[in-house]
């Protein structure tokens, strides 16, 4: 039979168990059908046959993105991006809100994301009585980069109920001065609970999503493990635009929100409706909570307290007993569990509870997870191996955060975001962006996991630097083990999807300090070309 589209003259990446590399690639129907030298791929060149003539090129199978927010990803991309390049100071930030509550109507909400207090002039949040300035018809909410601390104004305040009498919901402080008087930032819980007051309309989810996905694929990105937004509606909100083609990446959609994820957890638990429930193109992933802060907030639950603050050591959302209850109870009714743990005090509680889950209803190959898993100590690694835990680090944050780790965590940063680690010591571990919380793209990814500088240039844990051919796994064959799917993707093998990605030099061959310099030139998925030179493809 011959081939629907050839690939040739490549630099073919397989990752297959030999980390084998070839020449050439054939594609039938949906499916890879032959791998090999272009002598022999040739012979399946038909008149009918798309042949792409690769150059030199590297192909690689299409990137798995183990920890994304595609939801929120993109709702951030209708709002104020507090990344771009002219912000560099609040009062820059304040024009760009002042700019938008002079152009939409009175009670909608002015949002703003991305914000980082040391990336500005003043090196510090904008106050409440700076958004009050701008607007008390319109609720005002700027989210800093982390996702888990935001300023409001009084009335975003207002439609929250909250006020100077209001207390601190668990896992979450609403600030107040030294007066009492609230100052509009919040921090963890009390940011979440703001987020679901200021949701969206089903037009702003429908194009947000749409957005989202042609971003990852324009970035190699064929299949996303899904982190959680907005509960259940995103649930129904994902598989509606899979079915209109608004979204056209794979999803491994977790079970968890940003707000209430334990009752969302308890609620599909008791639905019947377990992990790996779905088909290629969306399936149930694992049961998640979220169990400390943000690592820049900073936030995150540590052992030993902060190096920046003696008296500081984080925020805990549960106690060790409630984390069990909840996935206790989901790992006895078959699913996949995880958590957001970020600090090593966060990571050694969870651990606890899948060592006694373990214990009390033992199963083969379940392949429990740790989102983040931030600070992960040796003792901390030696029981994710013992447990057969499946770590999920985010190799770009050193790049953006890495300076802002050094400040907090000290000679901890060691082993953040470990991944030689995590090899030698024969841990299966899956490489995640966090996108919106730092960059999605799997190239810079791949960079930093190989060079481990932040984007400074200052040395961030090297001692956790990894080859560019083990940096390209985290993000393909690991990613698809890490949602049960390494039998039909994850590697460039006859018989599993043609989900592909070319890029514009070889990958293998380019000094590592400019991987991150690659440019993504075609996305293939399903065995169709969606994306090509800068260009998506419509269907």
């Amino acid at each position: 039979m011959k081939a629907d589209i050839v690939f040739i003259n490549g630099e073919v990446i397989t990752v297959d168990q030999k980390n084998s590399v070839a020449e050439a690639i054939a594609i039938n129907g949906n499916r890879i059908s032959a791998v090999g030298t272009n002598q022999e791929i040739k012979v399946l060149i038909g008149e009918e046959t798309k042949v792409m003539d690769l150059q030199g090129k590297s192909i690689l199978p299409g990137f798995i993105d183990s920890h994304i927010h595609l939801i929120l990803y993109g709702v951030n991309q209708l709002a104020i991006s507090c990344k771009a390049e002219h912000i560099e100071s609040v009062e820059d930030l304040l024009n760009d809100l002042k700019e938008k509550a002079s152009v939409i109507p009175k009670g909608e909400w002015i949002r703003a994301w991305g914000f980082n207090e040391t990336d500005v002039k003043e090196k510090r949040y904008p106050t409440i009585s700076e958004l009050d300035a701008i607007s008390t018809d319109h609720p005002i909410m700027v989210t800093r980069t982390c996702s888990h601390i935001s300023v409001v104004n009084r009335r975003a305040m207002e439609i929250a109920g909250l006020d100077e009498n209001s207390e601190n919901p668990a896992g979450g402080i609403i600030e107040k001065d030294k007066e009492g008087r609230i100052t509009g930032k919040l921090i963890e819980t009390a940011n979440m609970l703001m987020a679901d007051m200021a949701s969206y309309t089903e037009s702003e989810l429908m194009k947000a999503v749409k957005i989202a996905s042609e971003h990852f694929i324009a970035s190699g990105i064929t299949s996303i493990h899904e982190a959680g937004a907005f509960g259940p509606e995103s649930f129904r909100l994902m598989q509606q635009a899979i079915k209109s083609k608004d979204i056209r990446v794979r999803i491994y959609a977790m079970v968890g929100s940003l707000n209430n994820s334990h009752e969302f957890v308890k609620k599909m638990v008791e639905s019947g409706v377990v992990t790996g429930i779905g088909d290629e193109k969306f399936k149930i992933g694992p049961a998640k909570l979220f169990t400390d802060g943000s690592s820049t907030g900073p936030t995150i639950a540590t052992r030993e307290p902060y190096t920046s603050d003696p008296g500081y050591s984080g925020i805990l959302y549960y106690e060790e007993e409630e984390i069990y209850q909840i996935l206790g109870e989901a790992h006895k009714k078959g699913y996949q569990i995880t958590v957001h743990a970020q600090g090593d005090k966060a990571i050694e509680m969870y651990l606890n509870c899948v060592e006694k889950a373990l214990q009390e209803s033992p199963r083969k190959d379940h392949r429990h997870r740790i989102e983040h898993a931030g600070i992960s100590a040796p003792d901390l690694q030696k029981k994710m191996k013992e447990l057969g835990i499946i770590p999920i680090p985010n190799p770009p944050f050193p790049y953006e955060f890495g300076d802002i780790y050094i400040k907090h965590y000290g000679n901890r940063v060691n082993h953040m975001y470990a991944a030689r680690d995590y090899i030698d010591n024969g841990i299966m571990a899956a490489g995640g962006s966090d996108a919106p919380v730092t960059d999605h793209n799997p190239l810079l990814g791949i960079h930093v996991a190989v060079n481990r500088r932040s984007k400074s240039g200052t040395k961030i844990g090297t001692g956790q630097s990894i080859s560019v051919m083990e940096a390209i796994k985290l993000y393909t064959w690991n990613g698809a083990f890490a949602s049960f799917d390494e039998e039909v993707k994850g590697s460039i093998e006859v018989g599993k999807l043609a989900d592909l990605v070319v890029l514009n030099d070889r990958i293998l061959k380019v000094h590592p300090q400019n991987i991150k310099d690659l440019k993504v030139e075609s996305t293939i998925l399903n065995g169709e070309i969606l994306y090509h030179r800068e260009t998506l493809v419509e269907i």
